[in-house]
């Protein structure tokens, strides 16, 4: 790719972190296994302390392009039907590098013997900055990016509800429900520099399906809303192979396809790799695809293994 290409790429990228109207949450291809993200109404529900990592490297080869990394540890707590939680994500796209750090409460109705609902509420930081040097632009003094949004701390809040049984589970959210302001005026030469948080509402759903007694097929759902950007969903069917091996494939509407592998390489670890290429960006040409890497851990003492029926989500 030749310097100018690069260059605009580049600025492209940092103009869509900071555009008002954009989706601006990182996307997840394992977001089955990081839903804490998204919905602090899942704290708790795998009846065990779960730690999980997730490192997403998106658009490789492509100037600026992002990279995530999230660790969630939540627990149900002495009384079972409060869950807690935290959650520390790191997002840098561009010249923007942006950190959240968020605490989860979630409290359970038991609707059925084998069904409950639950409802959750987060609450923390995000904090950003945002390096305008680090761009390459065709005009070096423009005067809109001569500065840019150093150490920018704002609270958050957010909110969710989550129905589980030991087959299905089905929830909604809006894990930030405030819409911060980014504006910023270079003092100097009047120069504005806006960008605005916006409300996303998510949707999960999974269930899973009996085809033999050593092969499960779950299906799972993510659909993302937020205003002026079209409604996106990943779509993914996982084939679960004597309890352990994990094959899929994905759809994200008007985004990428991709393919997951996981291994559960005890009863409590599991570790997951998943491929996703842009075919609905120009970006797909410049890029070699999305690698995501997840590891989770469920903390279970002996006396649980003995009660616990398998957790599919």
């Amino acid at each position: 790719m030749n310097r100018y290409k690069k260059i605009i790429l580049t600025t492209t990228i940092a103009l869509f972190c900071l555009a008002v109207y954009a989706q601006q949450v990182p996307m997840y291809t394992h977001y089955m296994y990081n839903t804490l993200v998204v919905n602090p109404a899942y704290a708790g529900s795998r009846n065990a302390l779960t730690v999980t990592a997730l490192h997403r490297s998106q658009w490789v080869g492509f100037d600026g392009a992002p990279t995530t990394q999230t660790l969630t540890i939540h627990s149900p707590v002495r009384n079972k039907n409060i869950g807690v939680g935290l959650s520390v994500m790191k997002d840098k796209i561009g010249p923007l590098n942006s950190t959240s750090v968020a605490g989860h409460f979630s409290y359970s109705i038991k609707m059925t013997e084998k069904a409950k609902l639950s409802l959750g509420l987060s609450g923390g930081v995000n904090m950003m900055d945002v390096d305008l040097n680090t761009l390459q632009l065709d005009q070096q003094n423009d005067p809109v990016f001569i500065n840019g949004i150093e150490n920018r701390t704002t609270p958050d809040v957010g909110f969710g509800a989550y129905y589980s049984r030991e087959r299905f589970y089905a929830g909604i959210s809006a894990p930030n429900l405030l819409e911060n302001n980014y504006a910023r005026t270079n003092n100097t030469n009047g120069a504005e520099l806006r960008g605005k948080e916006q409300r996303h509402y998510f949707f999960i759903a999974g269930t899973v399906f009996k085809l033999s007694e050593s092969l499960l097929l779950r299906p799972t759902t993510l659909v993302k809303v937020t205003q002026s950007a079209p409604i996106q969903a990943d779509l993914t069917a996982t084939f679960i192979i004597m309890s352990k091996l994990h094959l899929g494939g994905m759809v994200r509407s008007g985004d990428a396809v991709g393919a997951l592998v996981g291994f559960n390489i005890t009863e409590q670890l599991n570790l997951g790799y998943s491929y996703d290429w842009s075919y609905g960006l120009s970006s797909s040409t410049y890029n070699r695809g999305s690698h995501e890497v997840m590891l989770r851990y469920d903390f279970i003492s002996k006396s649980q293994k003995q009660i616990l029926n398998p957790r599919y989500f």
